[in-house]
């Protein structure tokens, strides 16, 4: 396996185009993220309705199982497709909002933008292990996160510039050229796919929740998803008090947030390089457990009252995180039969991002009535006591056999 790994990927025609367009919508996406609700600031002077914008382009994630159930009853590759065109089709229309009382155009295309992405993630996750080779998916997905953090090192600043020289129009025509570039490079892949089983997607509910009994009946997907919804809750905390770090325990302006989050961008882009090689040398609970054990040591080092703590916690803070979702999405793909693939993953993100959002709110509460000082160290504590229960777990789990991804590996 000494030969296998980034190289490898990178080599690979399909894997190549999946992330060059991972890569180019992603640009887009970014840049229109951070635009969306300067642009609503700008035009109503509302800071509730602005920070709405996060919650619009978030809020699809929760109708996750029912959305991914409608990645499996269509072909994937069209799927891609078919999502970027409609995005490039749409944002233009972006193009009319030009006062406060027009706001609502902003807010339903980032629900429809909401709706396609999570679409387009189940999709692409069924799609990936019939263009990937099984044994790659640890390092694809690794560098699937890479790229994703590398362009948020880049694309706010161009959409922010931007919108400052042209406006918000020019974001939003910037993300509708991404997009259909994006559609281009999918269409190139070359992949044969299983047709998808149109007569067992459309019994029902039942279907719907195919996605969710497959992960719950894994004895090998169940805890890492069960890891991936705590520790998401946990950092959803830490995140809601990051402007509490800045300026309580390091007494910087709360722009100083900007610097804590780049350095904890620059320890994801690090931990998806080397998520593949660690992936095929450790179990996935030992690889999770890490990740979360470095993430909460991370957390408790912002507790310091020293910049070099705090950057120093970033970085393991960006270090860990990503070593829990790509090995809970990796692990997905690997086990889940393809034909309800689209709604397992899809699935997975509403069980593991939904606790995200709700700490983010439960975070803002309690830093107006717990000292961040206090709140942190509990936070690393927790993150610790979670890390050494999977650990704990892994004892006799590599004794078991795996499920859909062993067979599709062993064809190959």
């Amino acid at each position: 396996m000494t030969g296998w790994g980034t190289g490898r990927v990178l080599r690979d025609r399909n894997a190549g185009l999946y992330l060059a367009g991972v890569v180019v919508s992603g640009f887009g996406t970014t840049a229109m993220w951070l635009v969306a609700g300067v642009w609503v600031k700008s035009l109503t002077g509302s800071d509730a309705l602005a920070a709405l914008t996060v919650f619009a382009l978030w809020a699809p994630v929760l109708a996750g199982p029912v959305l991914g159930a409608l990645a499996d009853r269509l072909p994937r590759r069209p799927v891609l497709v078919g999502v970027g065109l409609v995005m490039a089709a749409l944002l233009p229309v972006l193009l009319l909002l030009d006062s406060a009382d027009r706001v609502w155009l902003l807010f339903a295309v980032l629900l429809v933008y909401g709706v396609c992405g999570t679409v387009h993630e189940a999709a692409e996750a069924a799609l990936v292990p019939q263009a990937v080779d099984v044994r790659l998916l640890g390092d694809f997905n690794g560098l699937r996160l890479t790229a994703n953090e590398g362009v948020k090192l880049i694309a706010p600043l161009v959409g922010a510039g931007l919108f400052v020289r042209y406006g918000g129009a020019s974001v939003a025509l910037l993300d509708a050229l991404t997009f259909a570039l994006a559609a281009g490079i999918f269409a190139l892949l070359r992949v044969r796919e299983e047709p998808p089983d149109r007569a067992a997607s459309a019994r029902g509910i039942a279907q719907v929740l195919e996605g969710g009994r497959q992960l719950w009946a894994s004895p090998a997907l169940r805890p890492l998803v069960l890891t991936g919804a705590a520790v998401m809750f946990l950092a959803g905390l830490n995140g809601a008090v990051v402007y509490a770090v800045a300026d309580g325990v390091l007494g910087h302006a709360p722009t100083y947030v900007g610097v804590l989050y780049a350095v904890q961008g620059a320890g994801s882009v690090l931990s998806g390089l080397a998520a593949g090689p660690l992936l095929r040398r450790l179990p996935d609970r030992v690889f999770t457990a890490g990740g979360v054990a470095l993430f909460a040591l991370g957390v408790g080092a912002r507790a310091l009252p020293y910049d070099a703590a705090a950057l120093a916690g970033s970085v393991a803070i960006g270090a860990g995180l990503p070593c829990v979702l790509i090995a809970a999405l990796t692990a997905v793909q690997r086990e889940v039969p393809g034909a309800v693939l689209g709604r397992a993953a899809a699935t997975a993100n509403t069980l593991i991002f939904v606790p995200n959002a709700l700490a983010l709110a439960l975070g803002a509460a309690l830093v107006a009535f717990v000292d961040v000082r206090v709140l942190l160290p509990v936070l690393t504590v927790a993150g610790l006591a979670v890390a050494l229960l999977l650990a704990a777990s892994s004892r006799g789990a590599a004794a078991q056999p795996r499920g859909a991804g062993a067979r599709r590996a062993a064809e190959r």
